[in-house]
């Protein structure tokens, strides 16, 4: 667990003298259960040999009591790697761990008395639920999750793109048009329709401008139609949420500011930062904080910018929250966008320097072809349809409708979860659904195998008549790899990595399913321990997968 690691890492740093030690867990599990390049980066401050200073560390390491009690042996391995085995007894801990803390294995109070807030999903008003907004809403959620099992006070914000030029447009476009109706697909139709105008008469992008300064200025006709817009477009996005089983804590739009913006706007201590650029929109200068390119403040015709919204919904959550962790799930084609709002941040004093702002810049969901979608040229695919398709996939593979949906939606979250955020991810509707490989179905199936095998031996929990003496390779593995759960969702969420959940549990199952299939388990040898391990594994498995969003059906 946690606590074992950090007992190693406490013990190192008191021999090796080093300020920062650093421990991994070796994928190869023939070089232990926890390794330490330390004797090397020694050997690299004194300019001596690695395997020499490897020696005395191992050599103090072995004599210290504390170790002793968690650590079966020590050895180093290469020019002074050393190695570290755990006390069975450590592992078979594990088991009765999970045993009483069940659903809550894995949690901590690391972060006790520290705010967390997460930007994320994000949709556009007046524009159907993409698959484009897909990424920032699982992820966002997951990260969500991870730091809410550490202990953190985390804040759920979906920080709706409900204001900007883009309703200019299609004010002009309602207002020119008079559709009948403002539906979520007239409006996306409009929009699509403006930017073809605008192709032929680029005069109409100006039009635009001037309908959204007088939506700023608060022209009630503006307004009114703002409001149809913003009220069509949640009621659209509430459906998409509560088929992806998604809850954020607040959804404030970028028009929910409007007070924060016009109060930076009059602050002094902010205007002297703030310039005349070329063009005559006002602009902040960021070239002392290592930033060429100036950020956009006010359009020259006074206009407000997402910067300025930006700026001011810091601002807004700095006084509501005091947060120690902002984090920004948005894609990766704006990070120099963040870097300078950050940047922008601290230097106006919106923000102290120790609050870390956090950009976890995830790449695009692209489409099969490999090609980005585009909302502009109407070749959007609707989330609804993804789903609503998922869920059919989920049914033809035997699944009743209520498990179809666990499945279904399922599959999408983890095949979304298992790449890297940064990476992009092309839509692959085999491998997404796929029962056999590093899948949401496979982990959902594997726990479904859990709960059978426990139905099936009427497993009432651990028993103390256990043999946990003779354990072969298969079952250590699984032990070893057990607990390492609670450090593992600490990483996650410190890296803003929820693809490192994902690597684990697969895992996991991948060595559950192995030892299912070599040995018997009820009315085999040791059925005791056997079904203990398989409460453990199952419910580890159930653990993950909840942190990622994904529901763990009882039977599939």
């Amino acid at each position: 667990m946690a606590d074992i690691k950090d007992r190693i890492l406490k013990t190192l740093h008191e021999v090796t003298g080093l300020e920062e030690v650093d421990i991994e867990s070796p994928e190869n599990e023939a070089f232990g259960d926890y390794s330490t390049n330390s004797a090397l980066v020694l050997a690299k401050e004194k300019e001596e040999s690695p395997r020499k200073l490897a020696e005395e560390i191992l050599s103090k390491l072995q004599k210290n009591k504390d170790l002793s009690e968690i650590i079966e042996k020590i050895e180093i391995a290469g020019p002074g790697f050393i190695n570290f085995w755990l006390k069975k007894d450590i592992l078979i801990n594990t088991l009765k761990q999970i045993d009483i803390a069940k659903s809550d294995f894995g949690k901590s109070n690391i972060g006790k008395g520290k705010t967390v807030i997460v930007d994320y999903s994000s949709p556009n008003i007046a524009k159907p639920f993409g698959i484009g907004h897909l990424r920032s809403t699982i992820i966002g959620q997951a990260l969500y999750n991870l730091y809410k099992a550490l202990g953190y006070e985390v804040v759920g914000d979906n920080h709706l793109g409900d204001w900007g030029t883009q309703f200019g447009k299609l004010i002009y476009m309602i207002e020119t048009e008079k559709p009948a109706d403002l539906s979520i697909e007239t409006l996306e139709k409009l929009y699509v329709e403006f930017h073809k105008m605008a192709e032929k008469d680029p005069d109409l992008e100006e039009k635009a401008r001037e309908c959204f300064k007088k939506l700023e200025q608060g022209d009630p006709e503006a307004k009114k139609i703002w409001q149809k817009c913003v009220d069509v477009s949640i009621a659209e996005f509430d459906r998409i949420y509560e088929t992806l089983g998604i809850k954020t804590d607040f959804a404030f739009g970028e028009s929910y500011y409007e007070s924060e913006m016009k109060q930076m706007l009059n602050d002094s201590d902010i205007k002297k930062y703030v310039i005349k650029g070329d063009e005559g929109a006002l602009v902040i200068d960021l070239s002392k904080e290592g930033i060429k390119t100036p950020l956009m403040f006010l359009k020259s015709d006074g206009a407000t910018t997402y910067a300025t919204r930006d700026l001011a919904t810091i601002k807004f959550r700095v006084r509501k929250w005091d947060p120690s962790v902002m984090v920004y799930e948005v894609g990766a084609e704006q990070s120099l966008y963040f870097q300078q709002i950050f940047a922008a941040a601290k230097l106006l004093g919106l923000v102290k320097d120790s609050v870390k702002l956090a950009h976890t810049a995830h790449g695009l969901y692209l489409a099969p072809d490999g090609k980005k979608f585009s909302t502009r040229k109407g070749k959007t695919i609707k989330l609804e349809d993804v789903l609503s398709e998922a869920i059919e996939r989920a049914e033809k593979l035997g699944n009743n409708k209520g498990t179809a949906k666990d499945v279904g939606i399922g599959a999408i979250k983890y095949f979304d979860l298992m790449h890297s955020v940064t990476s992009n991810v092309v839509f692959d509707w085999e491998k997404m659904m796929n029962l056999e490989g590093n899948s949401g179905p496979y982990l959902q199936y594997t726990v479904a195998r859990c709960n059978s095998v426990l139905a099936k031996a009427n497993f009432k929990g651990l028993s103390l008549e256990a043999d946990y003496s003779n354990l072969d390779s298969e079952e250590t593995s699984i032990l070893r790899t057990l607990i390492k759960f609670p450090e593992t969702v600490e990483k996650a969420a410190e890296s803003f990595a929820p693809n490192l959940i994902c690597n684990y549990i697969y895992d996991l199952a991948s060595k559950y399913n192995g030892f299912y299939n070599k040995d018997k388990i009820i009315g085999g040898e040791n059925e005791d321990f056997r079904l203990a391990l398989t409460f453990g594994v199952g419910q580890v498995l159930k653990n993950g997968l909840k942190l990622l969003g994904i529901t763990s059906p009882e039977r599939m």
